[in-house]
């Protein structure tokens, strides 16, 4: 299929997931005098697991079919398995902890969906993120304005390029907006429960994911002191901050909640604490960590205000928005300096913001 866009309505191909989110930004477009064609992305998923993706397919038709508008599948499959799931196996072998939601909108929605709807003939694409994108001078990637809802966290990876392509319909929206525009538009998704977590694990827990890749190895848990309080399944399971899932057989009455505050994989020991913002584990308990891979979407700080200026990062997906200065260092990497200790795991991404708008992010090395 092949798109003539000799006529001045704009083409856009909206990524249908069988979703509301996406089903209402196909709703705006077209009725804001888009050329719109719907496209249900075909991806990855384990063959241990059940899969319910021709379910949401079908939503997705039925969506398109609602609004009479073109409907495709594009299968994505190797480009999911190699950029999003076995990178995320890889990462967590090193003991890492990595963001596949990340990595999803960098290579396959961003990327080869981007790519292959251009190749056709469109004009942009769109997608169903709480996210905004400003045209000025330069393109300027901001949050949602439902905090609750907002996006911008997994968006960090996007160009220049990239969002002079790009529309988020219901970015500008809250969600009870967008419930409210699906009833009014009657699309057949209106009442549907939002997904969650990782796209291709369905119900099943990440950790039972990945012991199918992944060996399970039992191991020491330690305190801060380093006296070995209890064990676990394997170190390369547990991410920074996490309070479940290892087994603490030395505890008192009186003692609160244990959380992973470092982590050898080497010797595989998880270390644990009752008060992990004033822990001295291993790992990450500082004030400054290194990014790599950093990607600036609006100018990086420039030298004066790496002294002066202080933004606002945030470490994890719904996570805390802390203050911090930012020095840019050489070789792609960025320090983000903050003015306390803060908790954070090799693998991470740190999105760094200028108030609403995104300028970059980078992964903690």
């Amino acid at each position: 299929m092949k798109i003539s866009n000799g006529m001045k309505k704009k083409v856009v191909f909206v990524g249908l997931s069988g979703g509301v989110d996406s089903s209402v930004s196909a709703a705006l477009l077209k009725k804001a005098g888009y050329e719109v064609v719907g496209v249900f992305m075909k991806t990855w998923h384990p063959d241990f697991l059940e899969c319910n993706e021709e379910v949401e397919r079908l939503d997705a038709m039925r969506v398109a079919a609602h609004l009479d508008i073109p409907f495709l599948t594009f299968d994505f499959e190797k480009e999911y398995k190699k950029h999003v799931a076995d990178y995320m196996i890889s990462e967590y072998k090193l003991g890492r902890t990595p963001n596949p939601d990340v990595m999803c909108n960098r290579e396959v929605k961003f990327g080869a969906f981007l790519k292959k709807a251009l190749s056709m003939g469109a004009d942009y694409v769109a997608t169903g993120h709480y996210a905004q994108i400003f045209q000025m001078e330069s393109a300027k990637l901001l949050k949602g304005v439902d905090p609750s809802k907002d996006q911008s966290y997994f968006l960090w990876t996007l160009t220049q390029k990239e969002l002079l392509k790009i529309l988020f319909p219901v970015g500008h929206l809250k969600k009870s907006q967008v419930r409210a525009l699906a009833k009014k538009f009657k699309l057949p998704v209106a009442e549907k429960r939002d997904s969650q977590g990782v796209c291709f694990l369905g119900d099943v827990d990440l950790k039972e994911f990945l012991k199918h890749y992944i060996k399970s190895k039992k191991g020491k848990v330690v305190n801060e002191k380093r006296e070995e309080i209890g064990h676990h399944d394997g170190a390369v399971f547990f991410t920074l901050g996490e309070r479940h899932g290892f087994v603490i057989t030395k505890k008192s009455p009186i003692d609160g909640p244990y959380y992973v505050v470092g982590k050898d994989i080497k010797k595989n020991i998880l270390i644990v604490s009752q008060n992990p913002k004033s822990s001295d584990g291993l790992i990450r308990a500082n004030r400054g960590i290194v990014l790599k891979d950093v990607n600036w979407i609006s100018d990086p700080p420039d030298s004066k205000q790496q002294k002066a200026k202080t933004y606002s990062c945030q470490i994890r997906y719904h996570g805390e928005f802390l203050a911090c200065k930012v020095k840019v260092l050489k070789s792609n990497k960025t320090e983000p300096i903050f003015d306390k200790p803060i908790l954070a795991a090799p693998g991470q991404s740190v999105v760094i913001y200028d108030k609403d708008i995104v300028i970059g992010g980078g992964v903690i090395s």
